[in-house]
């Protein structure tokens, strides 16, 4: 595994009560995910457009999210926004910086934390609905043009991040130093 370094700038939790993330100082992270996270569990329900149908409960692969600040600066850029992206607008646990194409890491990829926390990469993040609706709603471009969802969703596609579970508990801290080991398959033979 090819390893490369990165900085923890926010780290957040969305509760069930509010659907609202929350930035935190620090997380503790379990076999499950996030403690206090609404993503938090062994399992998880489909939703349309999802591997297995919609409604299938299956393996919560989807125990954290994270995105890195350069690839929200490109979508902040290619939609020509006033106001910077923050990481409750995107919808992502972890933010971090200092990893170019964050979202193409590969499944297998691991972010090492100091605390010996673990988190495996798993699948890409699409963008969501929810997350470009947001966006419309706080954002401004400065040409004073109007910004739409569709717009938000095409600029977002393959730039939202990853998704991942909790292979080592322990605590996650912001502004932690990461160790991103970017996963390579083994040759075989």
């Amino acid at each position: 595994m090819k390893e490369q370094k990165a900085t923890l700038i926010s780290v957040s939790t969305k509760t069930e009560e509010d659907l609202a993330w929350r930035a935190k100082e620090y997380v503790v992270a379990d076999f499950e995910g996030f403690v206090e996270d609404v993503h938090r569990g062994p399992s998880r329900v489909c939703y349309e457009g999802d591997t297995e149908p919609a409604g299938t409960v299956r393996r919560n692969n989807r125990q954290w999210s994270g995105m890195s600040q350069e690839e929200a600066r490109e979508i902040q850029e290619a939609l020509n926004l006033a106001q910077p992206l923050m990481p409750a607008d995107l919808g992502v646990n972890v933010f971090v910086e200092g990893i170019e194409d964050f979202s193409k890491l590969p499944k297998g990829s691991k972010l090492v934390f100091p605390s010996g926390a673990v988190l495996v990469v798993e699948d890409f993040n699409p963008p969501c609905t929810h997350m470009a609706e947001k966006i419309v709603s706080r954002c401004s471009t400065r040409s004073g043009d109007s910004l739409t969802s569709r717009r938000v969703l095409i600029e977002a596609k393959r730039k939202r991040g990853v998704v991942g579970v909790v292979d080592v508990p322990g605590k996650i801290c912001r502004g932690d130093s990461i160790v991103m080991k970017r996963y390579k398959s083994p040759k075989l033979g």
